[in-house]
């Protein structure tokens, strides 16, 4: 066994966890209980705490018009899509300007695409051939203490074969990249997402996981302080009610999978919900954010990617009243159904922000100890402009990244603007000292 599974096995010994059959719950922060393993003189989890990392991906570019931020702080002004944002806005960084030059210049959709996270160049033709993303980066060197090193989700199944650019459509279909040739690969069925948090296996996959841990945890509140048994009732019951959202479409997924291996067909040729996804996009998206919630809550990973939508997205949006999907709609991207569309998912980005700022750490969130990104593969949809591009950050990193800020860096030159440099300062404060990544060697001014 080498050393990391030494260490990670060792530091995992000594946190606290509720276990039933088939499945094991690890625990959010508690103030008179150390479940991270980690104990103070006054036997409270002492910090810094953990810093996380999750990554929200949109493509095919915003309405430009209605994409927008002044002023600091408080006082910061929102545009119309940015409105979900406005209770989270002290916490939030809008940045515009910056940009990915190895997605210039090579055509549209997947050289936009596939190295979003990593900046390489990509290869054309059969051999994918790219980067590293800064999620699996970072993965690979802090992600040891960890039961999961990450976790990379997705709202909509990958698709093969090639862009009329001459790129593989894999460069479409996935933004977390563990080597220069393979993607990670994306779990797109909420309910086998919710299985790996919660390590539910076995016969009694379809039995509530709170069920088989019931005892365990009454036990734990028996010992925790009130505030303690208030926070951990809370984590029990939003658990809970993420696990009846998972029931209702489990089942829909086994009956899905029964009938796509009677025809002998697999999931990824076939629309949703046949292929066993959930037909509202809105359930889907929401119960991904959940599950991230839930994972960086209780240190079950710290680095998150989730796609909500691959590049050339066929996804439709019969509740935001737009009757084109997703790619056509963006070619339209000054359209009133383009600027509903840009604002249903920035509401993505806040609700997972909201989830967070929601659990507490001591006197901190999860959010605050978080840096949760927004970005997108472009600028407009209809002009298919990669040259800069659309990008939130909410959370503090704790304490390393300052927040409630508009920057903007479309003329800072493009030796200063690159995408990569961003990357380059979060790996830093999150403690992995880097002096290159992609295309930068420098970290980004003013982060």
């Amino acid at each position: 066994m080498n050393n990391v599974s030494i260490t990670r096995r060792h530091h995992l010994s000594r946190r606290t966890l509720l276990r039933g059959t088939g499945v094991t719950m690890a625990l959010p922060w508690l103030e008179s209980i150390p479940v991270w393993g980690i104990e103070s003189s006054t036997g409270a989890e002492s910090g810094p705490f953990p810093k996380r990392l999750a990554v929200l991906f949109m493509a095919c570019g915003v309405h430009p018009d209605h994409w927008w931020a002044k002023g600091a702080g408080s006082d910061m002004e929102l545009s119309k899509s940015l409105a979900p944002m406005e209770p989270l806005k002290t916490k939030m960084n809008v940045v515009s300007g910056l940009f990915n030059k190895n997605a210039t210049g090579v055509g549209i959709h997947p050289g936009q695409t596939g190295n979003i996270l990593s900046g390489a160049a990509l290869q054309k033709g059969a051999e994918l051939r790219g980067g590293i993303s800064v999620d699996q980066l970072l993965a690979n060197h802090l992600g040891q203490r960890t039961a999961q090193s990450s976790i990379v989700l997705g709202c909509e199944q990958p698709i093969t074969g090639y862009h009329e650019t001459n790129f593989s459509m894999a460069y479409s279909s996935h933004i977390s990249w563990q080597n220069a040739t393979s993607p990670v690969p994306m779990e797109v069925y909420p309910s086998l997402a919710f299985d790996s948090l919660f390590d539910n296996r076995g016969n009694r996959r379809n039995k509530s996981v709170l069920d088989r841990v019931k005892e365990q945890a009454a036990s734990l509140g028996r010992k925790a302080s009130a505030g303690d048994r208030v926070r951990l009732d809370e984590y029990l019951t939003s658990v809970r009610e993420v696990e009846k959202r998972i029931e209702r479409l489990r089942a829909d997924q086994d009956k899905a999978m029964d009938r796509l291996k009677a025809s002998g067909r697999s999931a990824v040729t076939m629309p949703r919900p046949d292929n066993g996804l959930p037909e509202d996009i809105r359930d889907h998206m929401r119960l991904m954010c959940d599950i991230i919630a839930l994972a960086f809550q209780t240190d079950k990973t710290r680095f998150a990617t989730l796609l909500l939508c691959r590049d050339i997205s066929g996804l439709f949006y019969p509740f935001l009243d737009v009757r084109n999907a997703h790619h056509s709609a963006s070619h339209n991207d000054r359209s009133d159904d383009w600027e509903r569309v840009s604002q249903y998912y920035c509401s993505q980005f806040a609700y997972l922000s909201s989830r967070l700022d929601a659990m507490p750490e001591a006197d901190s969130t999860v959010l605050d100890n978080s840096c949760l990104l927004f970005v997108n593969n472009m600028w407009s949809g209809s002009q298919h402009d990669s040259t800069k591009l659309p990008l939130l950050t909410a959370g503090g990193l704790g304490g390393k990244l300052a927040t409630g800020r508009v920057l903007d860096f479309t003329d800072a030159g493009d030796d200063n603007r690159k995408l990569c440099s961003l990357y380059l300062s979060i790996a830093n404060r999150m403690g992995l000292p880097l002096d290159s990544f992609g295309d930068a060697n420098a970290q980004l001014a003013d982060m």
